[in-house]
């Protein structure tokens, strides 16, 4: 696998290579702009070399793949949940299976339970993104059509990550803005909090699921 993985790179890093060498090229032919110049300059690919250590760095696992790696395994999770600000709040349970997935770089979460009422099945991947350094989280439900993508940092000092996106309302069918914070408690214990804008740029805290890992 690892072979056909390098032939993989190797080969796009040589088409990389040729069409860079054929707009050199194209540049003889013609005297480029201060505006050309500018470009090329920003689009300098460095050597293959290089380009292969950074596609390497990039597709490998480090601390924080390992770090999620450790939360694999069966967890309950005790859901509290507000409709709206002042709303009572509504109890539920449901349990999730974690598993690292695509050789160590994300991790799958299948949830499944009671909501409202109803059958809920919902299925997640957390990954680290090693460029960026940061997380991005994707969510995907059976009460939605629409998937839900986040990214934020880890803080090492709380032991949480703070995650950004966009998610659709589907009573007014608008975009907000919406937040997560993960936090580890102990090997055993988790907690994620859900908070959405307001039309008045408020915050309101919509949801909060304590996980506990099942022994």
């Amino acid at each position: 696998m690892k072979r056909i993985t390098l032939s993989l790179i190797a080969a796009t890093l040589l088409l990389l290579a040729c069409n860079s060498e054929k707009k050199t090229d194209e540049g003889k032919t013609e005297s480029p702009t201060t505006e050309n110049k500018t470009e090329n300059k920003t689009m300098a690919m460095p050597d293959s070399a290089t380009m292969m250590k950074n596609w390497q760095d990039y597709m490998t696992p480090g601390d924080m793949h390992k770090m999620m790696a450790s939360w694999d395994g069966t967890w309950d999770e005790d859901i509290t949940m507000w409709m709206e600000p002042g709303a009572p709040e509504t109890k539920s349970t449901s349990k999730a299976e974690n598993k690292m997935i695509m050789n160590g770089l994300y991790q799958e979460s299948t949830h499944t339970g009671e909501m409202m009422g109803m059958p809920f099945t919902g299925r997640s991947t957390v990954g680290f993104d090693n460029h960026e350094k940061q997380f991005v989280s994707t969510w995907i439900d059976n009460m939605g059509s629409g998937m839900m993508v986040m990214k934020g940092p880890w803080d090492e000092a709380s032991k949480s990550m703070n995650l950004k996106g966009k998610m659709v309302d589907p009573a007014s069918k608008g975009e907000t803005a919406v937040r997560e914070t993960f936090k580890v408690i102990d090997d055993n214990t988790q907690e994620m909090e859900m908070f959405i804008t307001m039309p008045d740029g408020s915050e309101f805290k919509t949801m909060k699921i304590v996980f506990t890992r099942k022994k």
